[in-house]
């Protein structure tokens, strides 16, 4: 029997209106798209990526909660995670976290000590050689400071030019989205062109 106008409609708006259910449960519960807007975080990742971020890692949030079920694991060192910006939670921001809760974090002459051992960082930049005194300024000396329980400091690679944890504190595991995952485009706007070469890499 052939199908009415009407009917075909109906089924049409069935299927738009599921896909949209789908994607919003997808999008609240498990992957959700990222774009870098800074380069706070250059050289691991440049202005214009857009990264998949992986968000029941870290378990899912209950609605109208702040409890998670499922948790997976807990934030790590090194993970990249996006988070709620603490300052403004209508933003969101993204970073690595360099000390988790119970940790003793401190910077000597820009170099990051964590629990007394230097860190290991192969993946920081520093773009300005000066060295700035603490006090005053935390860029390059800060701490020793104790991370609380249920809080993370977060740092950006590019580390002389990241508004980090070192200028507004902790992160509360309650604000963190998800780790990144995957860089699935990028585009440069100095040359309006797509960076080819770095879709498909996956962010550590």
């Amino acid at each position: 029997m052939k199908k009415t106008k009407k009917e075909i409609l109906w089924e049409y708006t069935k299927a738009i209106v599921t896909a949209l259910i789908l994607a919003l449960f997808i999008r609240a519960y498990f992957v959700q798209a990222f774009k870098i807007p800074s380069g706070s975080m250059i050289p691991t990742l440049l202005i214009g990526d857009h990264i998949l971020v992986n968000k029941f890692i870290y378990g899912t949030k209950i609605p109208f909660s702040d409890k998670r079920i499922l948790v997976l694991r807990k934030p790590e060192k090194g993970d990249i995670i996006v988070f709620k910006y603490p300052e403004d939670p209508s933003r969101d921001f993204i970073k690595r976290v360099v000390a988790v809760e119970g940790d003793v974090i401190e910077s000597k002459n820009k170099v990051i000590y964590v629990n007394g051992k230097a860190a290991k960082e192969p993946f920081v930049q520093h773009t300005d050689n000066s060295v700035k005194p603490g006090g005053l300024e935390p860029r390059d000396n800060f701490g020793p400071y104790i991370v609380p329980k249920g809080k993370y400091f977060m740092m950006g690679d590019n580390r002389d030019q990241s508004y980090d944890s070192r200028y507004w504190g902790y992160v509360d595991i309650k604000e963190i989205r998800g780790k990144s995952l995957v860089i699935y485009w990028s585009w440069d706007s100095k040359t309006h062109l797509p960076r080819l070469n770095r879709i498909g890499e996956l962010v550590n």
